[in-house]
């Protein structure tokens, strides 16, 4: 009994170091996108529903490959780079369309994230995730798997208050009120290259 409590803790363990470990990135955007979303109705809410929808995406390809389907190949993780590149590129064209209200604080009441831009960029951001979430799911076993995905859903309620946290201390608050609408794209655009770049995707 001990013994078993002791695995499963162990397990706990592992799954928060590695969980915090591949999506310490994910604070930054997260803070972006609670900071869009201040002062909305239901903005905060579009923003978790999206983190879980999208980190669910990455733990349902995680399992279905270390069950031996392989949903996502090695060599398609690289091009995920493409989803918050063209996203950035969206959110860029919004924001100078639209500058003019972005001086008056109407571009982030009318342009807040979506639960499915959250998911997107979730999931992208997340992509090469898959590859290290495969092999330790594969040799966890079926409880441990269990415990892991237990795990990792609750560390994603972790991950959002943390973002929002940020988004919420004043001085933050103020910056992404003032430059969030530049520091969209801006985040959007690097994780996109960086995927790219780093996945050797069109030989980069």
């Amino acid at each position: 009994m001990s013994r078993g409590l002791g695995l499963e803790l162990g397990l706990v363990g592992q799954a928060i170091g590695m969980f915090a470990v591949t999506n310490v990135d994910d604070i930054v955007i997260l803070a972006v996108f609670f900071g869009q979303s201040a002062g909305q109705r239901g903005g905060a809410a579009r923003v978790v529903a999206g983190q879980y929808l999208g980190f669910a995406a990455i733990l349902a390809a995680s399992v279905v490959g270390a069950l031996g389907a392989g949903l996502l190949p090695d060599t398609m993780i690289p091009y995920l780079g493409l989803l918050p590149l063209l996203l950035g590129l969206r959110a860029a064209w919004r924001a100078w369309h639209e500058r003019h209200d972005a001086d008056d604080g109407t571009l982030a009441a009318r342009n807040g994230p979506t639960v499915s831009v959250v998911a997107a960029v979730t999931f992208a951001n997340g992509g090469d995730n898959v590859g290290v979430y495969v092999p330790v799911f594969t040799t966890a076993g079926t409880d441990g798997l269990v415990v892991f995905v237990v795990a990792f859903l609750a560390l994603v309620a972790v991950w959002c208050a943390v973002g929002r946290f940020f988004a919420t201390r004043p001085v933050i608050a103020r910056a992404l009120a003032r430059w969030g609408h530049i520091v969209l794209p801006i985040v959007l655009i690097g994780i996109g290259l960086l995927i790219l770049v780093e996945g050797g995707a069109f030989g980069l």
